[in-house]
């Protein structure tokens, strides 16, 4: 029988750790989400790649914690819950907030343990040096601003029109969208390891410029690819977006083994 190692770390939720997992993908989710919307990847990836989902405070088993709101206390936070688990090799992907959370969770790790992800992959955000294409909505009365998320089509609509289930999530997604909106980007060295861009051709706020932007961030490999779908390709694309994690992640482990 196989022998699971599930984290009980409240950090990672359900994230299942084999013998078999030669290289661990951390993936962060967006603005206003949780976990669980990386549920099925383990299914649907090569068993040598262990899909750890990381969940941030104030949604779903961390309803009733606070949210972070400024993005420097959330890394150096993340960063000392996750170093027990990077003994091996690791990768990072992050959607739209979850992008610039985990570019700046790779910059910290370099700077105070010199520690590096083996690959990242950059899904629904633009280079964080350029300035957000997206207007800025976080600081709007509730309803202006529920308006504005609601525009990005990536909140069931039932939930628009339960209006309990709405006051309870305000507090969160204004949090997420105030880490995003408030962010400056400092200049560092690019990175020393491989990074991919993913954008989808219907997000309004999707570029060329935005996504092949990212090439500036790393001294390593790099590649861009534009997928149909809106801002939320992740979920009406996950087939294509599997495959490009899956067939880099395979690479990078067939190279680390002298295959090839």
């Amino acid at each position: 029988m196989q022998k699971m190692y599930v984290s009980q770390n409240r950090w990672l939720l359900s994230a299942k750790m084999t013998a078999e997992a030669e290289v661990l993908l951390f993936c962060f989710h967006y603005a206003g989400g949780h976990a669980g919307i990386y549920r099925d990847w383990q299914k649907k990836l090569p068993v040598q790649i262990g899909v750890c989902p990381v969940q941030l405070p104030g949604r779903s088993n961390r309803f009733l914690e606070p949210c972070y709101t400024d993005l420097s206390v959330m890394i150096r936070d993340l960063a000392e819950a996750l170093l027990p688990y990077l003994n091996r090799p690791f990768a990072f992907f992050g959607h739209s907030m979850g992008t610039l959370v985990s570019f700046e969770l790779a910059r910290y790790l370099r700077k105070h343990y010199n520690l590096k992800p083996q690959h990242m992959f950059a899904s629904g955000y633009h280079a964080p040096h350029l300035p957000d294409p997206g207007e800025a909505i976080h600081h709007l009365p509730d309803q202006e601003f529920l308006e504005g998320v609601r525009t990005m089509n990536g909140t069931p609509k039932e939930i628009f029109e339960d209006k309990e289930i709405l006051n309870m999530l305000l507090p969160t997604l204004r949090a997420d969208f105030t880490i995003c909106e408030t962010y400056r980007y400092q200049d560092e060295e690019p990175l020393d390891f491989g990074l991919t861009a993913i954008g989808g051709w219907q997000d309004p706020d999707f570029s060329v410029t935005h996504l092949e932007g990212w090439k500036d961030h790393t001294n390593a490999s790099f590649q861009s690819h534009i997928l149909e779908g809106d801002h939320f390709f992740i979920h009406s694309q996950q087939d294509q977006v599997l495959t490009i994690v899956g067939s880099t992640l395979q690479n990078y482990l067939a190279g680390y083994r002298g295959i090839g």
